[in-house]
């Protein structure tokens, strides 16, 4: 069992930047891959970015549309850390930030393993 805990949300301007951090229990996290997740009060789950587990010599990151060019997600395996750097945040990214592990190459919500149970981020205009 890994526990998830996401920090790091919170009241950012528009335009501001927010670092996302979501810390695992076990030391096995860098065999996961990794994805964060988000939802938009009355909307469904979306995805916005993952990055590989340990699979090679280099991770491998992607996006969504949405937030591409302005969200960057990392990982540092020594601190079991995902990381989610968002800058030039707008109101619409208003929602509730989660991240996921899953051993399997998939960003689909239904294969993720363990979950966190989000953090907010809230976006004025």
């Amino acid at each position: 069992q890994v526990q998830l805990v996401e920090s790091g949300g919170g009241l950012v301007q528009a335009g501001g930047s927010l670092r996302l951090s979501c810390t695992a229990s076990r030391p096995t996290f860098s065999a996961y891959a990794m994805t964060w997740f988000r939802q938009i009060p009355g909307k469904e789950r979306e995805f916005v970015a993952a990055i590989t587990g340990l699979g090679g010599s280099t991770y491998y990151a992607y996006y969504a549309d949405s937030v591409k060019g302005r969200f960057t997600i990392s990982r540092d395996n020594a601190k079991n850390t995902l990381y989610l750097q968002m800058n030039s945040l707008k109101p619409e990214d208003t929602a509730v930030y989660y991240c996921a592990a899953t051993t399997r190459a998939t960003i689909r919500e239904d294969d993720m393993n363990y979950w966190g149970k989000g953090t907010l981020v809230t976006v004025s205009s």
